[in-house]
């Protein structure tokens, strides 16, 4: 992994050695068309996606100093490689584009038991290497991929929202303590409760209007500014007030939703995020 993101500049080496995030999983849904299926959570984790980014951004500085990144977590994952990092296209059935999504990106590596130079040539993708001539395996000479391989391959793909017989969602930058439990409930809330779901789809409407051709539009403008950028605030106090409504609707022990208030309260309803009080804190201790 190191030696093939070090073709691409830095970024891999700082998302390896300097990067932290909140993983939160999901249940993926069933095959219906409805909130309770996975192409509606689908649809939804990434509509969510950059309200997720710009709430919990925690990241503004580098070796202590600022980046102009609200998450500068976020800044690396977007320029290490885009092939596997962005998200796939979404004006299709998910399994098809995460399909096509998988098939173009390049492969990190073939695995070679024999061999400690697991290298490949740049630019060679699984789309390729599946295929018996052509720019592929024959013309590189590999091995004929397995089930192994496939798998391998998947686990290095890291778009913001990656499918595992689950969902897990990529995007939130690490917070601090207990600061975990609020990202949890917040994303279970609106993936669980209709509603809810329905009332955050609303919110982030505005976000992707004229951005349907350009999936890094809003991703990076979240990354950047964070709540500071005006639209992203206003549909995050939307979806975290409909996620309150929805913990309260599920009887969830009130410690939870006290965190998920306070969280409110402190950052959401004021335009500001975790990134604001380290960049606080930095300007304090420089004067």
């Amino acid at each position: 992994m190191e030696a093939f993101f070090d073709y691409g500049g830095p970024w891999g080496r700082q998302m390896m050695c300097g990067t932290a995030s909140v993983q939160v999983c999901l249940d993926a849904g069933d095959d219906s068309d409805g909130p309770s299926g996975y192409r509606w959570r689908w649809r939804l984790l990434h509509a969510l996606g950059p309200v997720l980014v710009a709430a919990f951004a925690n990241s503004p500085l580098r070796d202590g100093k600022q980046t102009g990144w609200a998450s500068s977590r976020q800044q690396v994952w977007a320029r290490m490689d885009p092939g596997r990092t962005r998200p796939p296209r979404l004006d299709g059935d998910p399994r098809a584009a995460w399909t096509a999504y998988a098939l173009d990106a390049e492969l990190m590596c073939v695995r070679d038991v024999q061999s400690a130079d697991w290298s490949v040539p740049r630019g060679l993708t699984l789309r390729d290497w599946v295929r018996p001539t052509g720019n592929g395996r024959a013309e590189w000479r590999l091995r004929r991929p397995t089930v192994d391989d496939l798998n391998y391959h998947l686990s290095t793909l890291f778009p913001p929202v990656r499918p595992r017989g689950h969902f897990e969602l990529r995007m939130i930058d690490a917070q601090p303590g207990d600061g975990w439990i609020v990202p949890l409930a917040v994303c279970w809330a609106l993936l669980s409760d209709a509603a809810a779901g329905d009332a955050a789809l609303a919110a982030v409407a505005p976000l992707w209007d004229g951005q349907r051709a350009d999936r890094d539009g809003p991703w990076l403008r979240a990354a950047r500014f964070g709540p500071a950028d005006p639209q992203i605030a206003a549909a995050s106090r939307e979806c975290f007030a409909a996620a309150g409504e929805a913990l309260d609707r599920a009887g969830v022990p009130r410690d939870i939703t006290a965190t998920v208030d306070a969280f409110r309260d402190a950052y959401v309803s004021k335009d500001r995020c975790p990134a604001d009080d380290l960049l606080e804190k930095a300007h304090d201790t420089a004067h």
